[in-house]
């Protein structure tokens, strides 16, 4: 075996580096600057001046240099090991799959495209070299922009924090466009300190599940009490049975894999006995056979949505499903490509009003096309298909609502049936705009982006080109402070238990705050309640877990997802630390 394998193996070496230089020869800069703006530039910069996001780390000089060597990033221990330089062969074993060749590294996006790799490869090349020049220029430059030094401040908001200080952020006291400068300050990842607690409310108590989770991201919780988590960058859906007193997992095991960057889940039908989990994947919908207690995925997964949108790479990739209260629809979230919608072609008058003429209000196009979007699905038509069915044939899928930037949770209320989001807005406009946001959402309104946010605030970098929308933006619920990246919302609803919350907190909303990157002093990293009132949003929002950030503004945690337990306790996702945390109530 081993001597017929050797031949094989360097076969495959030989064509793989023969497939490489082939590219190389043709590579060409600038459409690899292209592709970086259009896959990359979300997260990363590549070079000064490109209006690039901070959530990765700085890709400036990147070629021939080594693997976690950007001072600024926290990266992750899978990476700080691999011991990597990023030369062309490297790189474009990377970008064909991250997480094959560094199990555990946070960069899951794979390009699995060989003229695009090489493009890619070719521009960081030039970049380096300092021999790149740009066909074009950004389309969007703010009048000032300069990434500045972080003003000297010792009243930074977050150290204000504490459970039940009151929140209310009002459309009209916004500031304008570009008041302070645009600040890149990307999350630093710490070991929890020695003196470092969470604070919550008197007699509530925070505590850790599980501390084997890896990367985990959204949690649903099934009737008889398991706890679903999606492993996101694993590709893998995990479950957790709870003890007896149910503080602690008494079975840990894995559920369904080989998913593509799974997020949200949902159980149908809406009752104590379901028979499929419905798992969101990047740019598909499946389902597995289910029933209350499995552990494990009885079958293979059905396709019931094949593709949500035309380009399902790059830019906001995690997605939610959830089904309305009778049960007859499926919504699933579909967050945008881009910050602001920077490459999508301008049309002139007449092909705007065909446009808007033949699709939903406010919709965009483009590599923008089926995203910024809430789509939803008649439950009666779906039909499972299987791994190759063509998804075209089956047209675009329906759009429930527009211009939702990053619609990262979705949640149906109690009670009312309300379809709700949960809303990171864009980056880029200064410290306190634009105020990311959970509202709910109605059929066939358009929320702003890219053209308008919070109503009629036209947004500079789109001036002008839209005037048809003016006045049709609907203004969201709940404003959260600017940069928060609030990623989940779950309206409280257990009035017994042995952790029940007091009666108060029935139907308000508990919203996660994830933390970003586009503010000179750092915010969210923390839980905060949402209050309703006879079901209905006052805008307020306290305070209710917070103690993740340290006193030089880096973290030692990152929340993202919250969900209620039988017993009233609520369960929370870090994938910060990868931890699984339980809040609980005892008087």
């Amino acid at each position: 075996m081993w001597m017929r394998s050797v031949p094989v193996l360097a076969g495959l070496v030989l064509t793989g580096t023969l497939a490489l230089m082939s590219c190389a020869l043709a590579a060409d800069a600038n459409a690899g600057h292209t592709a970086f703006q259009q896959q990359c530039a979300l997260c990363h910069s590549a070079q000064p001046g490109d209006n690039g996001g901070a959530q990765g780390p700085n890709l400036f000089g990147v070629f021939n240099r080594a693997a976690a060597s950007d001072a600024g990033f926290a990266y992750t221990q899978a990476l700080r090991a691999s011991h990597l330089t990023w030369d062309a062969a490297t790189l474009d074993r990377f970008l064909t799959s991250p997480s094959s060749m560094v199990p555990g590294t946070a960069m899951v996006i794979a390009v699995p495209d060989d003229v695009t790799r090489a493009d890619l490869i070719a521009y960081f090349q030039a970049v380096k070299q300092g021999s790149f020049q740009a066909s074009a220029p950004p389309q969007f430059s703010p009048p000032t922009g300069a990434q500045g030094a972080k003003p000297r401040d010792e009243s930074a908001d977050w150290k204000m924090d504490y459970p039940g200080r009151v929140h209310h952020i009002r459309v009209a006291q916004l500031p304008p466009p570009y008041q302070t400068e645009s600040f890149s300050n990307p999350p630093h990842l710490v070991p929890k300190p020695a003196n470092a607690r969470l604070r919550v409310p008197l007699d509530f108590s925070v505590a850790v599940f599980s501390r084997d989770l890896q990367d985990p991201r959204e949690l649903r919780v099934a009737p008889n009490g398991d706890i679903f988590v999606s492993e996101t960058q694993l590709g893998r859906i995990v479950v957790l049975r709870p003890s007896a007193d149910g503080t602690a997992p008494r079975i840990m095991q894995t559920f369904a894999q080989g998913l593509d960057l799974p997020s949200g889940m949902a159980f149908y039908p809406l009752d104590a006995n379901p028979q499929w989990l419905y798992v969101a994947e990047n740019n598909r919908v499946v389902r597995y056979p289910y029933a209350v207690g499995d552990l494990q995925a009885r079958g293979l997964p059905q396709i019931v949505v094949p593709r949500l949108s035309p380009v399902g790479v790059g830019g906001h990739f995690t997605r939610d499903v959830v089904f309305s209260a009778d049960g007859q629809r499926m919504f699933v979230s579909v967050g945008s490509g881009t910050n602001v919608a920077e490459d999508m072609p301008r049309k002139n008058a007449a092909e705007l009003r065909d446009w808007a003429a033949s699709h939903a209000l406010g919709a965009a196009w483009g590599r923008e096309t089926q995203r910024a979007d809430v789509l939803v699905f008649d439950v009666a038509a779906l039909s499972p298909a299987s791994a190759g069915a063509d998804a075209s044939a089956r047209g675009a899928p329906p759009i429930f609502a527009t211009g939702l930037r990053n619609c990262a949770g979705l949640t149906v209320q109690p009670g009312t049936g309300a379809l709700w989001c949960t809303v990171n807005e864009r980056d880029l406009l200064g410290d306190n705009l634009v105020p990311d946001y959970s509202t709910h959402v109605q059929a066939g309104k358009f929320y702003g982006w890219p053209w308008y946010y919070l109503g009629d605030h036209e947004d500079p970098r789109h001036a002008g080109e839209r005037p048809d929308l003016a006045g049709k933006v609907v203004i969201p619920d709940v404003l959260y402070q600017s940069h928060s990246a609030p990623l989940s919302l779950a309206f409280y609803t257990r009035s017994s238990g042995a952790s029940a919350f007091p009666t108060q907190y029935v139907g308000d909303g508990f919203a996660v705050l994830h933390g970003s990157w586009n503010r000179a002093f750092r915010t969210g990293h923390k839980v905060v309640r949402v209050r309703m009132h006879d079901g209905v949003a006052t805008g307020e929002y306290d305070d209710f877990l917070v103690g993740f950030i340290v006193d030089d503004g880096d973290a030692w945690g990152r929340p993202v997802a919250i969900a209620e337990a039988p017993d009233g306790s609520l369960l929370l996702t870090d994938d910060g630390a990868n931890l699984l945390y339980r809040i609980s109530y005892h008087p």
